[in-house]
């Protein structure tokens, strides 16, 4: 009876440590990286020998910003997942950069070095102190001859003098130690967050009924991650084609150096402007004024601080809000980003930071981040069934069987264009990235040349006189939605020279692509009021005023160019009022908006005068207010 009992507890003992799941800590690369313009989709890929039972894997270093919804499991093999879970690991903190790790021996030998030094500088102290306690020549009662005076004085002034420069040497060193010590430290500053982060965790448990190999797949967003396009348009001339090079500058700081990966880049969202203003209906009533052009805000610029307002955030995103229109802060936490025509909304985002979110109301907005507590997330799934492996049974979590993904040869990266794909889906755009690259943690932009084209364009020059008096080359290219532009900003050379910034903003296009190529002194323009032809008089109970402008546009180019120039005049909003065209020198009036244009041709050097003169009578008790 008593050996059938220990023999029963024997089984159920071995029966229990047979259902303990074992622990595999799993320690996976990254293969494949879709960047979206807020975030990217990792792609980690291993291949595991699973042990018969119950077994725990845990992925591990993994990034702290993962979002658990995304977690997807794609498994090949025979077992079973039976959950999945995400998890933060505060025990163990990602490891640092090599260059962090250099600069962090740096700081330490630095710092060695001006301790000894220091040590040094004190002796040099106490030798000279113990000199001057003791430079009595004699004794009280005893008195001293002159050579002895002589030689005493000549030993005095060689000790003292040596040991003097010997300070000088000292401090001298000390002094370039400490520079040289707070260059190291402002070096670091930028590279590391002062936070300490975990890590993030996947754990897969699993069940096998017999030792297999398995291929997993897992993939997962994580934040503090995109990119945005941007381009540079260079225009030889007028006669030729404008050439585009469409660029992606991709930037991460997830906490996850990016090795020699493939890398994807995908349109979907998981100082002085050139941009061309247009003019606003000018509706006439009783004390308004015309249209004010002055709080247009076409750029905005600013800085980003801590909390205290002491420190600026270096690496901070800016975006648009809904646009990928985006950029990063500098070291000294200074930002600058265009603004779309119709305005828009800031998107402020930092590691361990609340998102700010501010309209635009001002060309100048800084900014204050307020610190958050990184939380910790944690998602479990359960397993159902008895299938091969787990269909993505609870909401944000998919696992299911694929092929393994194949190894990526290194190769070396061109100087010239980066080979890619695009593939055109149904709400996005992707650019696939023939060279494997490498993206290291450090919030920097890497920009990347994705593709180059030679668009036909014609050319036209806009000028509004009444805004500014600056002549704009505009490009027009049909056929543009075959290049899959997004919206960003662009460097602008035209004739071999850097004219600034303009916005390509491709949402509001029609079928032809205007692009702003800047201001060309090559152009002159002046518009000058009448006064001998601008008149007030009395017509019965009517008050006629009568205004007349006169514009002059100048080529003084080598070549012919085509000119559409904008004015306008009032829109009367009552009956009383009447507002006339008087001579508007042929041009297109809009009656509904009060804008004229004339679309004119002019030769090398030829000048072209256009007359604008209009007239409004209103009840003669009332006061009104024209231009």
């Amino acid at each position: 009876m008593k050996k059938s009992i220990l023999i029963l507890l024997c089984t159920l003992t071995l029966t229990s440590f047979s259902q303990t799941p074992q622990e595999i800590e799993i320690k996976s690369e990254i293969s494949e990286v879709t960047v979206y313009t807020n975030g990217a989709q990792i792609t980690r890929s291993k291949t595991i020998d699973i042990p018969t039972g119950r077994t725990t894997l845990k992925f591990v270093n993994l990034s702290p910003f993962i979002d658990s919804k995304s977690i997807s499991v794609n498994a090949k093999g025979d077992f079973k997942v039976l959950s999945v879970n995400l998890q933060q690991n505060f025990l163990t903190q990602q490891s640092k950069s090599k260059e962090s790790e250099e600069l962090t021996k740096s700081k330490l030998d630095i710092e060695k070095k001006i301790k000894t030094e220091s040590a040094y500088l004190d002796i040099l102290n106490e030798e000279l102190l113990f000199l001057k306690t003791n430079s009595t020549i004699g004794g009280a009662n005893t008195g001293t001859n002159l050579t002895s005076l002589k030689e005493a004085n000549a030993y005095f002034i060689e000790k003292i003098t040596a040991i003097k420069l010997k300070q000088i040497d000292r401090q001298t060193t000390l002094d370039q130690l400490a520079k040289d010590l707070q260059k190291v430290e402002s070096q670091l500053s930028s590279l590391t967050n002062k936070k300490e982060l975990p890590t993030g965790e996947i754990i897969l448990n699993l069940e096998s009924k017999s030792p297999t190999k398995a291929a997993f797949e897992i993939k997962y967003i994580v934040s503090n991650a995109g990119w945005t396009p941007s381009y540079d348009i260079k225009v030889k001339n007028i006669e030729l084609p404008a050439d585009l090079t469409y660029k992606a500058n991709v930037h991460q700081f997830t906490n996850e150096d990016w090795k020699n990966i493939k890398l994807k880049l995908s349109s979907a969202d998981p100082n002085t402007s050139n941009a061309y203003r247009e003019l606003q209906p000018y509706f006439l009533n009783y004390n308004t004024v015309a249209p004010s052009y002055r709080n247009n805000i076409s750029q905005v610029s600013g800085r980003i601080y801590d909390s205290n307002a002491k420190d600026p955030i270096p690496g901070a995103i800016v975006m648009i809000k809904g646009t990928s229109i985006g950029t990063v802060t500098e070291a000294n936490g200074a930002y600058s980003i265009s603004v779309p025509q119709n305005g828009g909304v800031l998107q402020i985002s930092f590691i361990g930071y609340k998102q700010i979110e501010a309209p635009i109301t001002s060309p100048q907005m800084d900014f204050r981040m307020e610190e958050e507590v990184l939380a910790l997330q944690e998602v479990v799934v359960t397993g159902y069934g008895v299938s091969d492996a787990l269909q993505g049974r609870v909401s944000g979590i998919s696992t299911t069987r694929s092929k393994q993904t194949k190894s990526l040869e290194p190769t070396q990266p061109s100087s010239t264009i980066i080979e890619t794909e695009q593939v055109s889906n149904q709400t996005s755009v992707e650019f696939e990235i023939k060279t494997p690259y490498t993206i290291p943690s450090d919030g920097k932009n890497l920009t990347i040349d994705i593709d180059n084209y030679s668009l036909p364009a014609d050319y036209q020059y806009f000028c509004t006189p009444k805004i500014d008096k600056d002549a704009y080359l505009i490009a027009r290219i049909v056929d543009w939605e075959k290049y899959n532009l997004l919206e960003g900003e662009a460097n602008v050379f035209f004739e071999d020279t850097y004219t600034g910034k303009t916005l390509l903003d491709v949402r509001y296009m029609s079928d032809t692509l205007t692009i702003s190529l800047g201001k060309d002194k090559g152009v002159s323009i002046k518009r000058e009021i009448q006064k001998q032809f601008t008149t007030k008089q009395f017509l019965g109970s009517k008050k006629e005023e009568t205004k007349t402008w006169l514009i002059s546009v100048k080529n003084n180019k080598q070549q012919s160019i085509n000119i559409s120039l904008s004015d306008q005049i009032p829109v009367s909003t009552l009956e009383e009022i009447e507002v006339s065209p008087v001579n508007i020198s042929n041009g297109k009036l809009d009656s509904e908006t009060g804008i004229i244009k004339w679309d004119f041709q002019l030769k090398p050097t030829e000048k072209k005068d256009i007359d604008l003169k209009y007239s409004v009578k209103y009840p003669k008790f009332r006061t009104l207010i024209i231009e």
